[in-house]
């Protein structure tokens, strides 16, 4: 058969590429190893199976699952998002810049200054309390060249949002953050030719990655006043419900709450992101991935309390609506988050910019709405900028 799809996000498997041809038992063994239930097999270039479902089938049934239980989710916002917007133009500026001068003191042995990092931490909860949109849509656009920091802060954002949106105290939510600022501490003793490798890893490269959260781990240690919660999220957010994970191959519920919880958005954000090896995939994609690894690999309770905090459409997503306009979301609805606010900037069918607007798709024709959603569209695809469209001058 031909693999057209590991079903499993690409730092937990063994394997060169993620597309090939089964040769040999040993392959099939590794995939097993590898804790990876179910794969796509593409029946074109390989051997078919007479009783699987098609890939439209499986992802069609996935999908109303889905929809069904991000539908109807609160969301609470205190301010405008083009009110926060400017905040958290700063906020993202000034943790990404921590982050790059912690790895760098992590490089040099140095211990981490905790009183630099948690400032920062406030700032970031204090962004998700006024509104979460602003921060974690500013967050989805991440170049190559700062991936690993904006990484961090995009991990500690969601996590904060995460736990507000579970009802967690604030002095909890707050050490989650820290552990979200802080998970890959350890990949600043990863080579850089490791970390930014355009290609797929070696064994030997993949087995100097997995040591990354034990590292991170060893340097946190090294702050006396560094708490449980940010030593047990660096160590444990590559651990899987169902031992394959790693460092220390945790199962079940010997892995903590909230390392289960930084799993799943350190795995969110990842495949969300483009990188150098890797096109990022949309946030209604990356749920499906999500929920379909939850049978596994994630709490599925936990995995459907995040779809729900981030929703189908978080915002500074681009969509595509039934007029043929491209649009940015700019604010959930507060209770239908199928439904959100979209301002449209372009026209596909005449291929131009339209004055931009802010279109409430929970309204009626006349009402400010009259239109809805048909899919995610990529913004590379069609050459524009979506995150100048987030606020209205």
């Amino acid at each position: 058969m031909y693999i057209h799809d590991l079903s499993c996000d690409w730092m937990t498997h063994p394997f060169v590429r993620n597309r090939f041809l089964i040769s040999s038992e040993d392959e099939i063994r590794k995939i097993i190893n590898a804790g990876i239930h179910d794969v796509v097999i593409d029946n074109n270039k390989g051997l078919d199976v007479q009783d699987a479902p098609s890939l439209d089938e499986a992802q069609a049934a996935t999908e109303r699952e889905i929809v069904e239980i991000v539908a109807k989710a609160p969301v609470i916002t205190r301010v405008s998002l083009g009110e926060e917007m400017k905040r958290a133009v700063q906020i993202r500026h000034q943790a990404s810049t921590l982050v790059r001068t912690v790895m760098q003191d992590a490089r040099l042995g140095k211990a981490i200054e905790l009183d630099q990092v948690q400032p920062v931490v406030q700032n970031i909860t204090e962004s998700i309390l006024r509104n979460p949109g602003a921060l974690v849509g500013l967050l989805r656009i991440k170049n190559k060249d700062d991936y690993t920091f904006l990484h961090s802060v995009s991990v500690c954002t969601l996590l904060v949002a995460f736990c507000r949106s579970r009802g967690f105290d604030p002095e909890r939510t707050h050490q989650a953050g820290l552990g979200g600022l802080l998970h890959d501490t350890g990949k600043a003793l990863v080579p850089d030719a490791i970390l930014n490798k355009p290609g797929p890893l070696t064994d030997e490269e993949f087995a100097i990655i997995k040591r990354h959260p034990q590292d991170g781990y060893n340097i946190l240690l090294q702050s006396p006043e560094i708490g449980p919660i940010p030593l047990d999220i660096t160590l444990h957010h590559h651990e899987r419900r169902d031992g394959s994970g790693y460092p220390n191959k945790q199962a079940g519920d010997g892995i903590s709450e909230l390392a289960q919880m930084a799993a799943i958005v350190d795995v969110y954000d990842a495949i969300t992101a483009d990188r150098c090896y890797h096109k990022g995939m949309s946030a209604a994609a990356a749920l499906r991935k999500i929920y379909e690894w939850s049978k596994f690999h994630f709490n599925p309770q936990y995995a459907q309390e995040f779809m729900r905090c981030v929703g189908i459409y978080p915002v500074g997503t681009m969509v595509m609506l039934e007029s043929g306009r491209l649009g940015v979301v700019i604010e959930p609805h507060e209770t239908n988050l199928l439904a959100p606010k979209v301002n449209v900037f372009f026209n596909t069918k005449q291929n131009l910019y339209i004055k931009p607007e802010t279109v409430d798709l929970s309204r009626g024709l006349g009402f400010g709405g009259g239109d809805k959603i048909v899919g995610h569209e990529s913004p590379s695809k069609w050459n524009v900028d979506p995150m100048r469209f987030l606020t209205l001058a």
